[in-house]
């Protein structure tokens, strides 16, 4: 078993050649809207111990959406759309087929030399979305009708409750597994004899209000997937 660990949303940079665009609303590529906040600074921190393969992408999601599919209409936001196609065109040449391709073809490359494949993308979420409170600390999406991605999400979730009481954890949601992503992406390419791709979503609290809380919830969340891994009964 390899893991593969992907931060699609991990800042809020855009290229000098792109700025003008967001000249009007700079302050939004600070928000839950072009970034995820404390994702990236996850990443690091679950890759560390996890070993595998880490990519990650600190070009904001306002420029271009990584985790969406090329023909998701969400693609380019309302900052993008604006431009022509040539221009969208180079936006993706640039950005996002080679993030998406890098990590499709690694995994490609780890599947044909018989390996098995544990992919995590890591992602966080606004505590509150159109004045709804989002319920719950940390989010296990995957796909139900996968099994091992359900067991590895039930193993997940038992393992973190016994580690650290009191975490609200809850399987897809605030998104469903199956909605359109990388994940969802890479089971059409891949079988799940093969792939097991798990969206973690970690509710941005954390980060806002308590700094010892978020760094406790790092390591947990490192610990967790460390015993994870090693319990062969799940692979």
């Amino acid at each position: 078993m390899i893991t593969v660990i992907t931060c699609e949303h991990g800042g809020s940079k855009i290229p000098k050649e792109y700025s003008d665009l967001f000249k009007e609303d700079k302050n939004i590529l600070a928000s839950h809207e072009g970034y995820d906040l404390g994702a990236l600074e996850l990443a690091k921190e679950i890759s560390k111990k996890a070993g595998g393969y880490f990519y990650y992408s600190q070009i904001s999601r306002l420029l271009v959406e990584l985790n969406r599919s090329i023909t998701n209409k969400n693609l380019f936001s309302v900052f993008t759309k604006k431009l022509n196609q040539n221009e969208k065109n180079e936006l993706l040449k640039k950005y996002y087929f080679p993030f998406r391709n890098k990590v499709e073809n690694q995994i490609r490359k780890l599947i044909s030399r018989r390996n098995k494949i544990i992919h995590i993308s890591v992602h966080s979420f606004t505590p509150v979305l159109n004045n709804k409170v989002r319920n719950t600390d940390i989010g296990i999406l995957f796909d139900p009708k996968r099994k091992e991605e359900k067991d590895f999400a039930v193993l997940f979730r038992n393992e973190l409750s016994l580690l650290k009481k009191g975490l609200k954890v809850r399987f897809n949601y605030p998104y469903l597994g199956i909605s359109d992503g990388l994940t969802s992406y890479l089971r059409k390419k891949f079988n799940q004899t093969d792939y097991i791709g798990i969206e973690l979503e970690v509710n941005q609290k954390f980060v806002l209000n308590d700094k010892n809380k978020w760094k406790d919830l790092k390591k947990n969340l490192q610990d967790v997937l460390t015993i994870v891994m090693k319990t062969k009964t799940l692979f």
